[in-house]
C-alpha cells in the first residue's frame, strides 16, 4: 500500500479525475479522499513516481512529498471539506481546536507554519472559504441570507454581511443584484 498526497485535489471532481489518471496508468487506487490516495501498489520506484508526478500536473495536480506542506494541504481539506462538502457548520465550531485535533498539533504551531508556507493566516483562510461558499449558495439562489449565515456558522447576517463586503468589496445583496456572481466566484484550490 502506499499513499499519495495531492495538491489542489478540493473537490468530488478532483477525486475522479485524479483516480482516472493512475488507473490508465494501471495502477489500483483503494481509496480516493480530498488530498489522498492510497494504491494498493507499494515501494513505487523513482521511475514510477515520475510518472504519476507528470500525469498529475497534465491535469493540474501535484503530488506532495515535503511533510510540512503535507500538513497544511491536510488542513486546507479539513477547513474545505467543512465549508463546502457539509451541509451545516455549527456555530459552536472551535477551528483552532478542531484543527490542533486533526493534524496533532498546537494550534499555534499550525498557524504559524500556515501563515509562513501560504502568506495568509489560517482565520483568513477559513473566512475566504466561507465567502466563496456565501458566493456559491447565492449563485443557486436556493437560500435566503439568513439561512446561509446559519448554514456557515455566522452569528448574524450582519456578521456574515461585514466580512463578505471587507473580502469582495460589496454586500451579499448588492452582488447578487449585479448579476455577476458567477464571475465573482473562484476555484478552491486559487483561495
Amino acid at each position: 500500500m502506499t499513499i499519495l498526497h495531492i495538491k489542489n485535489m478540493v473537490c468530488d471532481r478532483c477525486k475522479m479525475v485524479v483516480n482516472q489518471e493512475l488507473e490508465k496508468l494501471g495502477y489500483h487506487p483503494e481509496k480516493v479522499a480530498l488530498g489522498e490516495v492510497v494504491l494498493k501498489e507499494t515501494n513505487l520506484l523513482p521511475a514510477q513516481q515520475k510518472q504519476i508526478d507528470e500525469a498529475l500536473i497534465a491535469v493540474g495536480f501535484e503530488r506532495i512529498d515535503d511533510r510540512k506542506a503535507r500538513l497544511i494541504e491536510s488542513i486546507k481539506n479539513k477547513i474545505i471539506q467543512l465549508i463546502h462538502h457539509s451541509d451545516r457548520i455549527t456555530l459552536k465550531v472551535n477551528w483552532s481546536t478542531l484543527l490542533a485535533d486533526e493534524a496533532h498539533h498546537e494550534y499555534g504551531y499550525l498557524s504559524s507554519l500556515f501563515s509562513s508556507m501560504e502568506g495568509i493566516t489560517l482565520e483568513q483562510y477559513i473566512i475566504r472559504q466561507k465567502i466563496e461558499r456565501v458566493k456559491e449558495l447565492l449563485f443557486y439562489d436556493e437560500l435566503s441570507l439568513s439561512e446561509i449565515a446559519d448554514r456557515l456558522g455566522y452569528s448574524s447576517v450582519a456578521h456574515l454581511s461585514g466580512q463578505f463586503k471587507k473580502i469582495t468589496g460589496l454586500t451579499p445583496s448588492e452582488l447578487k443584484k449585479s448579476r455577476k456572481i458567477d464571475q465573482a466566484r473562484k476555484s478552491l484550490d486559487s483561495i
